[in-house]
């Protein structure tokens, strides 16, 4: 089957070109194109084939800048005294810091039970949406300072999620404002190889 997720762009290439994006074009996503982001995040491999994974999809500046709110005062008001020396952590009390970057749409892929990895294949699902909307010319950015908030019992109750379910990869998405310049990665750091032949 081919589709736009394969048309164009190799893996290596995306994987290679991918960025977090923290500067949004005004330009929104559709729910079709979000559908096909989450059509490939389910692709990913889970132990045993049990795909632990649900996904919750918020969109709209307006609630965004809401939840965005919400969670920067659940950090300040329960990170420890040590979360002051903490680089960005002046920015989570600054009313104008938006912790979504200024993207329309939020994604939170849900780990749904406890049996055999759920939070690493998650990961997995996650990794798949992320190469799939750079492949698709959209950015994206994990959001991990989002998490706690959002996983409050008193916040899924809202957000309509079971409690049972934990929040694992929150990531927004949306068109980049402009190119990301890649950061540095170090070469992988072997710390053992046997290759018999």
């Amino acid at each position: 089957m081919t589709t736009d997720l394969q048309a164009g762009m190799g893996v290596m290439e995306a994987i290679f070109q991918r960025r977090s994006v923290r500067q949004y074009a005004d330009r929104p996503v559709d729910p079709d194109t979000v559908q096909k982001l989450l059509t490939a995040a389910v692709q990913a491999p889970s132990a045993m084939n049990l795909q632990p994974w649900v996904f919750a999809v918020f969109h709209g500046h307006k609630l965004l800048r809401e939840y965005s709110e919400r969670a920067k005062q659940h950090l300040v008001a329960t990170y420890p005294t040590r979360f002051d020396l903490h680089s960005r952590a002046e920015l989570y009390e600054d009313p104008n810091y938006d912790l979504f970057h200024g993207a329309d749409t939020l994604i939170v892929i849900y780990a749904t039970w406890g049996r055999l990895h759920p939070n690493e294949d998650c990961c997995l699902a996650a990794e798949n949406l992320l190469l799939a909307a750079h492949g698709l010319g959209l950015g994206t950015c994990p959001i991990g300072y989002a998490r706690p908030w959002l996983d409050l019992p008193e916040t899924k109750r809202e957000l309509g999620v079971p409690e049972q379910y934990q929040a694992v990869f929150p990531l927004v998405v949306g068109y980049p404002a402009g190119p990301t310049a890649p950061t540095p990665r170090d070469e992988p750091n072997i710390v053992s190889w046997k290759w018999e032949v």
